[in-house]
């Protein structure tokens, strides 16, 4: 069974729910800790929560964010705002101090779900008030002014009549020279993430997908609208275990798993054992891992990884499904998807020569529709009608793509995009530091990790230590540099701009502080 397609204007969380109850209700669709849900229970999950969200207030396009681990109410929260038109924000779990308040004031959410112990990070949110009008607590009590326990569902909301083209949620991808950028997703761009990512995966109605991917990213959320649009079944874990990955994946009877960057060399780190062998997996989706710890994966596990292209603002776009996986190719362009490779004047160059990834759809809505609250931002990166990635690819002569590396000045660290610029500001921030530049560097594990070079003020000496500790209440915990180097002065332009490719091409030096190495062990809040 492939996904069902869906006609242009049921191209929406109601519709879509609707539209799959009618088929195959009482099949499961998705299981997470004691909660089960059938395809016609997801629907009443929505229209519940949709109701309880009506109850405390919010209306069409008002923003609600989402502070939690992997959960039920998580999904339950997202298709509860898509039901009544509201908008979920996601937020990563590890989000904290300015980067914090960041996604709440730039979202102007007025309802935060979150869970208890999340709540004491809103004292280092920053001092300009918070949008927040309400606080739905999950997991205890708190104590805050704007809190309350998470209510139970109301009686069942009547769907808002959203087009595919009104926004669904808002997810926060990495900045690269200024703040986080929130992704607007409308309705009909999450059905075609399902139909793609479906498509790729080879999904059916017997499938199992399961995936300890966080909730707030496009992935995880993808893994439901792949299962309601197939009749295969959601199992959402709590989160990633080295040791923990092979069991809950026999437990859960997975046939599909998802794993990104560091997983796949952390589990191969470990010793070999039965369960390795022992499960049901037939496939997983591990984009960004390198060919040979894909031949490794495969050899140790029996289980190919697919490679592919797509970012949150666009689509599953480029990929191949197990059949047509190629060692170093990420693919070709799938159905629907247009791409080229262009210069910096946005002409196409010719097969074999690296440049800017550009894309395109043919369907309406099936890319973001913007940054929030940014429009400079969207008209640049949409420029010339064509979304501009800001990776570098080559085109092969067969049609297939190759990734080169990024343009951006982002890093990615075990599977999350860390700005530069975020973790300078917390730097720069603090009383003894000058000047920082923040940049990666490869790391053993194959991908990259934080560096930061500091230029302390007159007359301070910095202690690596004392930094770290100071990141900590201020940074998410993978985003806190594992390396710090004290400089005299920073490389820079005639015009005074860092110049961070030197700093990336001298990488570490016998002067480098290595946390890892002096044995520090970050805090997680």
């Amino acid at each position: 069974m492939s996904t069902v397609p869906l006609p242009p204007a049921e191209r929406t969380i109601p519709a879509m729910l609707a539209a799959m109850a009618r088929r195959h209700g009482d099949r499961p669709v998705f299981a997470a800790g004691d909660t089960r849900w059938t395809v016609a229970g997801a629907l009443d999950a929505a229209a519940g929560r949709g109701a309880a969200l009506l109850a405390a207030g919010i209306r069409r396009g008002d923003r609600v964010a989402i502070l939690c681990g992997n959960r039920a109410e998580v999904l339950e929260t997202v298709l509860g705002c898509g039901w009544i038109g509201a908008v979920a924000v996601p937020i990563n779990s590890a989000a904290q101090g300015p980067q914090l308040g960041y996604y709440l004031r730039n979202s102007g959410a007025r309802l935060l779900v979150a869970e208890a112990g999340f709540l004491p990070r809103l004292a280092f949110a920053g001092d300009e008030p918070l949008p927040l009008e309400r606080i739905w607590v999950l997991g205890g009590g708190a104590d805050h002014p704007l809190a309350q326990p998470f209510p139970p569902p109301g009686p069942a909301a009547e769907p808002a009549d959203v087009t595919p083209g009104e926004p669904f949620a808002i997810l926060y991808t990495s900045g690269t020279t200024g703040p986080s950028k929130g992704v607007l997703c409308p309705h009909a761009q999450y059905y075609w993430w399902g139909v793609n990512t479906a498509a790729l995966l080879e999904v059916g109605p017997e499938d199992v997908l399961v995936t300890t991917l966080p909730l707030f990213h496009i992935n995880a959320l993808n893994s439901f609208a792949q299962a309601l649009l197939t009749g295969a079944r959601m199992v959402l874990e709590p989160k990633f275990s080295a040791s923990g990955f092979w069991p809950s994946m026999i437990e859960a009877g997975a046939t599909v798993v998802y794993l990104l960057g560091a997983m796949v060399p952390i589990l191969l780190s470990r010793p070999a054992g039965a369960a390795e062998r022992a499960h049901r997996v037939r496939v997983g989706l591990g984009p960004g891992v390198p060919p040979d710890l894909i031949r490794a994966f495969r050899e140790r596990t029996g289980v190919p990884l697919l490679e592919g292209y797509g970012s949150t603002e666009t689509n599953f776009v480029i990929g191949a499904t197990a059949a047509e996986q190629r060692p170093g190719s990420i693919g070709r362009v799938r159905p629907g998807f247009h791409a080229r490779v262009v210069d910096e004047q946005d002409a196409e160059l010719p097969a074999g020569e690296a440049g800017e990834l550009v894309l395109r759809a043919d369907e309406p809505f099936a890319f973001s529709t913007g940054y929030f609250g940014m429009p400079d931002k969207t008209v640049e990166a949409w420029r010339n009608l064509w979304f501009h990635t800001g990776d570098r690819v080559v085109r092969e002569a067969d049609g297939g793509f190759r990734f080169v590396d990024r343009l951006k000045d982002a890093i990615r660290r075990r599977g999350e995009n860390i700005s530069s610029h975020e973790v300078e500001q917390v730097l720069l921030s603090h009383p003894a530091i000058a000047t920082a530049a923040v940049f990666p560097v490869r790391s053993e594990l194959a991908e990259d990790e934080v560096m930061a070079a500091i230029v302390p003020k007159p007359g301070e000496e910095l202690d690596p230590v004392a930094l770290m500790k100071f990141c900590e209440p201020r940074l998410p915990h993978f985003a806190i540099p594992r390396f710090v180097e004290v400089m005299e002065e920073l490389p820079r332009t005639e015009n005074g701009k860092v110049q961070k490719f030197r700093l990336r091409e001298r990488g570490r030096t016998a002067a480098t502080w290595d946390r890892e190495a002096a044995g520090y062990v970050v805090r997680r809040s």
